[in-house]
């Protein structure tokens, strides 16, 4: 299923693609009530496509919600409006389903549509996040980003897979609660798949599956919404997810290492991404009571897939640039 919103050139662009090589699946276009004529382009050029609008901009989290509640397969590929998948990218993904039962959640291969030999930001060979909820990934931590030699071809459990390209079991997005809708977006696919793995499910990533991800044609990395949302919601998943006091200290020191962002944004010349830091946390404490009512839907425990401490210690200071240092 492809989420939509004003993007109908991104639709002319990449679902020929789609409906091409995914002749094993229903493609499906929510739209997250587009001003922009999407609809209508859908309907007069992919008359194979079932499309599914919805009434109001609902934002990743809520959209997703809405339209997957009228869809009836047993699998769900989520897949935004700017990916452009590849001959053969279904394949795996739908044989490791059917011979894998405690998989969940999995993801491909995740590359630049604008530099095809690198990772792309959002996912790129499977996502982590170290102890206090900041995220990283194989072959992506922070802005550096890996050329894709191969060193990732491999199938391996990882702690997040890429909203961009996740693929979910019906049954068990239906079991845990769905998207979280106070995200709006950004990193609610974390806390989607940390309650996955709560729930005693695996998420995997895979790496003979491949699509390519253009990035930012939503939100660019200079938006200071996203920067928000981002900050915002790392902290949501703390405090729903770990055990309550790691979380308590976690959030702490959060207070202490997002005022180091403060500054660096800054020095960078970026006053506003400053003050955003600063509305992300307020808006955190003011969400808090309703993101603690969510806490204990499965037994609390954080299961880490890295020994990762501190990704900002490692990155900054110790100069680890890459998955494989650290």
């Amino acid at each position: 299923m492809v989420l939509n919103w004003n993007g109908k050139d991104l639709l002319e662009k990449f679902l020929p693609a789609l409906v091409k090589y995914s002749s094993e699946a229903q493609v499906y276009v929510a739209d997250n009530a587009s001003t922009d004529d999407s609809v209508n382009s859908v309907r007069q050029n992919f008359p194979t496509i079932k499309l599914i609008e919805i009434p109001e901009n609902l934002g990743y989290a809520g959209g997703y919600n809405f339209a997957l509640e009228k869809v009836p397969e047993d699998l769900f590929i989520l897949l935004n409006s700017d990916v452009e998948v590849t001959e053969n990218w279904l394949s795996p993904l739908l044989d490791h389903f059917e011979k894998n039962p405690k998989t969940a959640v999995a993801q491909p291969k995740i590359k630049d549509y604008y530099k095809p030999d690198y990772f792309e930001y959002a996912g790129a060979a499977g996502g982590f996040i170290d102890s206090m909820a900041y995220p990283f990934c194989r072959g992506r931590i922070f802005q550096e980003i890996e050329k894709d030699t191969g060193q990732y071809d491999d199938d391996c459990t990882i702690f997040w897979a890429s909203g961009a390209c996740l693929c979910i079991r019906k049954t068990v997005f239906q079991k845990v609660g769905r998207l979280d809708e106070t995200y709006f977006a950004h990193q609610e696919e974390i806390d989607l798949c940390w309650r996955v793995q709560r729930a005693g499910y695996e998420v995997k990533y895979l790496g003979q599956s491949q699509v390519f991800h253009m990035g930012g044609a939503t939100l660019s990395s200079q938006n200071t919404k996203k920067t928000f949302l981002n900050f915002r919601n790392s902290l949501f998943n703390l405090a729903k997810n770990k055990p309550a006091v790691a979380a308590f200290f976690s959030v702490f020191a959060r207070l202490i290492l997002d005022s180091a962002a403060f500054f660096y944004f800054l020095i960078e010349g970026k006053p506003k991404h400053s003050w955003t830091v600063i509305e992300a946390h307020f808006s955190f404490y003011r969400n808090l009571p309703d993101i603690i009512k969510k806490r204990n839907i499965f037994k609390q425990k954080f299961r880490p897939s890295s020994r990762v401490g501190c990704i900002i210690w490692l990155y900054f200071c110790v100069r680890k640039k890459q998955y494989r240092q650290l």
